[in-house]
């Protein structure tokens, strides 16, 4: 056995909620690289489904094949080990491509928001020091050729999103860019190479050297929601340690003897954005680990049409679908006779929601409409993502974010001072900062020395990453999130947690979303407000002041928002995660004790 990170068999998580059949221990070859797992898949698999988009299908064997030509056509270019390759794409049989091909000769992934603005893209290029970029024609006038002289690009690789949609006919492609159903673009930068191109280069493939513990896979922008962006240092062993964590987890979990082991030929449904770490490790890496075929979206489809596609493509072994609340929300909102014409029942198997808690108000009318099982997970770019995870068939209760994966141990560190050790206080007294140790944690984060130092400690003679989120334990070694610690709410001395206040605020009936934080007051240190979407139904139906009576009537004084104010939509990330800083940084009152604070 290859145990390289040891967790404590009397560990509580080990116990009555810990999933049957899943080992407590990780044990894989940590010398697996991305190209080897790769490498892997297209021997064992070669004439087996990889990918599915726009109707067009990729074997094993000819994703390797891809990859390997786009491989050596980065190489002649003279892209070497440890240059970084920004892929500023949707999803996309040609983001596949360019990130496996990166691994494969040495060199360096960076996702890049297709949704960015010129600005955000320099920076996120800044940070990584990226020289190479894979554009889409449509995206480059809008927001690249924006910051040309701004930065040097060595080549500027550029597609098409239907270049290899093999499965539209080119009459679908040439009417589909004539009525502007499939977005072009002109790509007029002096370094511009057509990826088309490249793709058809002879594969030669160099054998550079890599080593899964030290060198750098992925650079993964994090923190923007709460910050300047920084770029975590994933290597290969914490990205292919976390795919096959997440591959044990899928496959190792079933309902009965009798039922079918997942992995193999199951549909891996892409919706969420390959360029963040969630849909990079559960969509993408873990497809590969396990032999199954990722059903790739360029943007998130409506509900019903999900549904269509999953009923039209063929069922090999049933599919998993990672994805954040909303979008199950969606699903679980369709009305009965719409769901009725899908037969999704035994198809769709295995969902986990991230980005944020899953209510039972979601779960349980989601589980019921689809008979599938969901489940909540935990995660954060510094873990590459996964950290934890409930079951899906065993004993499980809502407000926890599960166990963690197999070779991942936590614990509850005080929150200001984590040389004290573990918190031994289990329960809400216990609260604290989550700390987690294990294979998937980042190497740090890029020139960014006294960051690293803050989030990356030792403890027990091993590394732990200090998440920020705050949380405590209870006696089954389940975690209960808080709250982020640079977001909670002072209020005349009294702790308030935004995340709980969402959760109060968010049992009222009529009410869809709420978001929560704190504006500045020289009276009680800070407010709190809350900015409320109410159920499509319920529009116009609820006044600020009526909901803010109902929490007065519902919520601990201290708890209750000083204002409310009722908005269109909750605005959210590309992966669904809430944004509570916008509406914070937006709104007149922060603004105006920011102004006074200048003085």
């Amino acid at each position: 056995m290859t145990i390289k990170y040891h967790v404590d068999e009397k560990r509580p998580f080990f116990g009555k909620f810990w999933p049957q059949g899943l080992p407590h221990q990780l044990d894989y070859d940590y010398s697996l690289t991305l190209r080897d797992l790769l490498n892997r898949a297209a021997k064992q698999w070669a004439n087996d489904p990889a990918i599915w988009f726009l109707d067009s299908w990729v074997t094993y064997g000819q994703l390797k094949k891809m990859v390997d030509s786009f491989a050596t056509g980065l190489y002649n270019l003279g892209m070497r080990k440890g240059d970084v390759l920004a892929i500023h794409l949707p999803n996309s049989i040609q983001y596949i491509v360019a990130y496996y091909a990166a691994a494969s000769i040495g060199a360096i992934a960076t996702g890049i928001n297709p949704t960015y603005k010129s600005m955000e893209i320099l920076h996120q290029l800044k940070i990584t020091g990226a020289k190479y970029i894979v554009v889409l024609d449509a995206l480059y006038e809008h927001y690249i050729k924006e910051i040309e002289g701004k930065w040097d690009f060595k080549g500027v690789i550029w597609t098409n999103l239907v270049d290899q949609a093999t499965g539209l006919s080119f009459i679908k492609k040439f009417l589909g860019k004539k009525i502007k159903r499939i977005p072009t673009g002109i790509v007029d930068h002096p370094k511009a190479i057509r990826y088309m191109d490249l793709i058809k280069t002879v594969p030669n493939v160099p054998d550079v050297p890599l080593d899964a513990v030290n060198d750098t896979a992925v650079l993964m922008t994090t923190g923007g929601t709460t910050g300047v962006p920084k770029a975590a240092i994933l290597t290969h062993q914490n990205i292919v340690s976390n795919a096959i964590q997440c591959q044990i987890f899928l496959t190792m979990q079933r309902e009965s003897e009798s039922a079918p082991i997942l992995g193999h030929k199951t549909g891996m449904v892409g919706v969420l954005p390959l360029f963040h770490s969630f849909a990079m490790t559960t969509v993408m890496n873990t497809t590969i680990a396990t032999g199954s075929y990722m059903i790739l979206f360029p943007k998130p489809p409506p509900a019903e049409e999900l549904l269509q596609d999953i009923v039209k493509l063929p069922n090999y072994n049933g599919f998993v679908y990672c994805a954040a609340e909303i979008l199950f929300q969606r699903i679980a909102s369709l009305p009965d006779e719409v769901l009725k014409k899908y037969d999704i029942a035994g198809r769709l198997k295995l969902c986990i929601s991230g980005a944020g808690p899953l209510h039972d108000y979601v779960r349980d009318p989601f589980e019921k409409k689809t008979g599938a099982k969901i489940t909540e997970g935990y995660g954060l770019a510094e873990a590459s993502p996964v950290v934890s995870a409930n079951n899906f068939y065993g004993t499980r209760e809502a407000g926890f974010i599960g166990v963690p994966m197999p070779g991942t141990d936590w614990n509850i560190f005080p929150a200001d001072d984590f040389t004290k050790g573990p918190v031994k206080q289990l329960g809400e007294e216990g609260t604290g900062e989550i700390c987690v140790c294990g294979p998937q944690v980042m190497k740090g984060y890029l020139n960014e020395p006294e960051q690293t130092a803050d989030h990356i400690k030792d403890w027990d003679g091993r590394k732990w990453l200090l998440t920020g989120d705050i949380g405590y334990m209870d006696e089954y070694g389940r975690v209960t999130i808080r709250d982020r610690k640079k977001q909670l709410i002072k209020v005349k001395g009294y702790s308030v947690f935004p995340k709980e206040v969402e959760t109060l605020v968010g049992n009222h009936p009529k009410v869809l979303e709420v978001a929560v934080a704190g504006i500045p007051d020289k009276a009680s240190g800070e407010i709190i407000k809350a900015w409320v979407a109410l159920k499509p139904e319920e529009k116009g139906t609820l006044t600020a002041e009526e909901l803010l009576a109902w929490c007065k009537q519902n919520i601990t004084s201290y708890k209750v928002p000083k204002y409310i104010e009722i908005i269109e939509e909750v605005p959210k990330n590309a992966i669904g995660k809430v944004m509570r800083r916008i509406l914070q940084e937006n709104d007149p009152m922060w603004k105006a004790a920011q102004k006074e604070g200048q003085k």
